[in-house]
């Protein structure tokens, strides 16, 4: 798809052109005086969490935000290719893939050492993400990836949409009555700041509340949580343009730098025409501020033809730009409760995104970390919420997620210091002899991290079984389940495994059967559904209240190796009767076939087989043997109501 060819124009993408209009604002409504969660932001953490809690017909969410409508213009570009993922599980992956800028090559260009006043390629590469997903790297505008999650909200059951145009001025917790689960603890005063009703204050109690407001966070502020790590010391111009160049590699992803000028970074952005640039400035004094530079888009345009000589850089038009400072910073907490909890108290505000981890954008990790974050609270808020899961469930967010942004913080320090060609600590510094080389091998080091893909959670009680992991190898306990296709029995389509792994707050169940048919009565494979189906100790049983669809809690899939298998042929419990009608659901049964065989791409154990348990975000939680009927309840019981 190609689009801006006359211009940069923000929108629906799906819309030509000439007809594109930006994003209205929905009209202004007062606030709800009550909420079971607030969300104080509209980036992408606070996006996705409400486009997750908007699913739930029970559960009244409200979003807020101090800008007067939707974003136009995107500060984060990169999509990896886990938030693809985290999109399919939202329906709305393939306008992603199909709109965005596919990213498969890294270009690397240093000094000619014959004229070292002129850059020089030195090789290409495929990108080294390139097999770690079904879905490629992408970049594209984040105001479209807003769009998606904001038609999901409106769409949904819930009908959510975001208050604009308020500004928090106080957020209180009474502490006194955090513990008890059925309170609104928390107390928010907004102040309106739209052209109509400036001024005017608006206050709202909820159950929980989650800070997504960004670096500069009021959340945070107001919870007292301090941001810990370095400070600001080098400046960068980031800007998206319209060129007409002469540069070989505008629609390569090409690290630059040259001998004298500094650094320039290339990132091709969706439509064919459209680029990003990250142009290296100049270093920044004790307590001094980018903005105090005075730097305009002119600037940072004649900065980056002096780096790109000798080719032409001719800017036609620049749709956005910026001026940003390198540091990193990570909250001391993630949530309202004292360090490290010593009392196990059940946290009922909570900061997520930019507002407890800050960051050069360069790497492009800042919005495929702040989305992630959300999507592993999001579940867990709303089994709490629906009475589905103990409130303890909730502490696990800052103990998986913070070691995360420790991961994000050590990955971008190295990072800002290996782009840059000058020091970035202090101006007497010597630099150490970089080459784009050292780039390129520290890509391929961290391309799992990059990529989002390689990301787990330690050991817990939601994460465990890992003396069982050589019976799937190629699912990493605390990982995200890593989608391969099988053939579903019911109509022989393939089918992506993880893409069932839908946003609706279930656990999974992936059975994986072993070389005994599972129409065999004896068969390890039919007695595990026989005790999920009818044995008083399955959580299948125990948790799915009384009148539901029988995987409206936990819903199981059965992948075989047989390839005789027949849908009608199957126990009831694969293909069950649900819904006012009792329609049977015939997408529950799957089997291997060559080229297609899930159980040599995943490393499971033919002989053996076994069970792979799924959390709702994605993530592997247990894996177990066929026969652990016992262990399987107990993981269960740990957390479940």
């Amino acid at each position: 798809m190609q689009y801006h060819l006359n211009g940069f124009k923000p929108g629906n993408y799906e819309i030509p052109d000439a007809a594109r209009e930006p994003y209205p604002a929905p009209p202004m409504v007062d606030l709800p005086k009550e909420v079971d969660v607030l969300i104080v932001g509209c980036g992408p953490a606070g996006l996705a969490l409400a486009r997750q809690l908007s699913e739930f017909a029970d559960i009244t969410t409200c979003i807020v935000d101090q800008k007067e409508g939707p974003l136009l213009f995107g500060q984060a570009d990169g999509i990896s290719c886990r938030t693809m993922e985290i999109m399919e599980a939202f329906n709305c992956s393939e306008m992603m893939a199909k709109e965005c800028y596919q990213l498969r090559q890294n270009a690397f260009w240093e000094p000619d050492t014959a004229h070292p006043e002129n850059i020089k390629r030195t090789h290409k590469v495929p990108d080294a993400r390139l097999g770690l997903s079904e879905f490629v790297h992408g970049v594209v505008n984040q105001a479209r990836l807003h769009e998606l999650l904001l038609e999901g909200m409106q769409r949904s059951v819930t009908h959510l949409v975001p208050h604009y145009s308020r500004r928090l001025l106080e957020l209180e917790v009474d502490e006194s009555l955090t513990q008890d689960l059925s309170a609104h603890p928390i107390t928010a005063t907004f102040e309106r700041i739209d052209a109509t009703q400036s001024a005017k204050v608006e206050t709202i109690k909820a159950r929980y509340v989650v800070g997504c407001d960004g670096a500069r966070s009021a959340v945070r502020k107001n919870l007292s949580i301090q941001l810990e790590g370095d400070s600001a010391n080098k400046a960068w111009g980031v800007m998206d343009v319209l060129p007409v160049t002469d540069f070989p590699d505008i629609r390569v992803k090409s690290f630059i730098q040259s001998k004298e000028n500094g650094a320039v970074m290339i990132v091709p952005r969706e439509g064919g025409y459209l680029v990003r640039l990250y142009v290296e400035l100049d270093l920044l004094d004790k307590d001094q501020r980018a903005s105090q530079l005075h730097l305009t888009a002119d600037d940072i345009i004649a900065k980056a033809q002096l780096i790109m000589n000798p080719y032409q850089l001719d800017v036609k038009e620049v749709a956005w730009w910026s001026i940003y400072e390198v540091g990193q910073r990570i909250a001391e907490r993630f949530d309202d409760t004292p360090a490290g909890n010593p009392d196990s108290l059940i946290p009922r505000a909570f900061v997520a995104g930019d507002a407890c981890h800050t960051h050069s954008p360069k790497g492009g990790w800042g919005l495929n970390t702040s989305l992630p974050d959300t999507f592993n609270l999001g579940w867990k808020l709303a089994a709490v919420l629906q009475g589905k899961a103990d409130p303890k469930l909730l502490q696990t967010y800052e103990a998986e997620r913070r070691k995360v942004a420790f991961m994000l913080i050590n990955a971008d320090r190295e990072m800002s210091k290996l782009v840059a060609t000058r020091p970035t600590a202090n101006k007497d510094e010597q630099p150490a002899k970089k080459t784009t080389a050292d780039i390129e091998k520290f890509i391929a080091r961290q391309n799992g991290f990059i990529a989002g893909t390689s990301i787990g959670y330690d050991e817990s009680y939601i994460c465990t079984g890992h003396e069982n992991q050589g019976m799937a190898t190629g699912y990493p306990i605390g990982q995200r389940f890593h989608s391969a296709e099988a053939v579903r029995v019911g109509d022989g389509c393939p089918v992506h495994l993880g893409h069932l792994v839908k946003a609706d707050g279930r656990w999974r169940i992936f059975i994986f059967g072993n070389q005994k048919s599972p129409l065999d009565a004896n068969s390890e494979s039919s007695k595990l559904i026989d005790f999920l189906a009818n044995a008083e100790a399955s959580p299948v049983k125990k948790y799915t209240p009384a009148g539901a669809d029988i995987d409206s809690v936990i819903d199981t899939y059965a992948v075989f190796q047989q390839q005789d298998l027949a849908i009608e042929e199957m126990p009831e419990y694969l293909w069950p009767a649900k819904g006012k009608y009792g329609l049977r659901d015939y997408e529950k049964v799957f089997r291997t076939e060559e080229g297609m065989d899930i159980f040599e791409q995943r490393g499971i154990d033919r002989e053996q087989g076994c069970m792979v348990v799924v959390r709702p975000d994605q993530h592997v939680a247990n894996i177990l043997p066929l026969n652990a009927h016992d262990e399987l309840s107990a993981f269960f019981d740990t957390f479940m109501i």
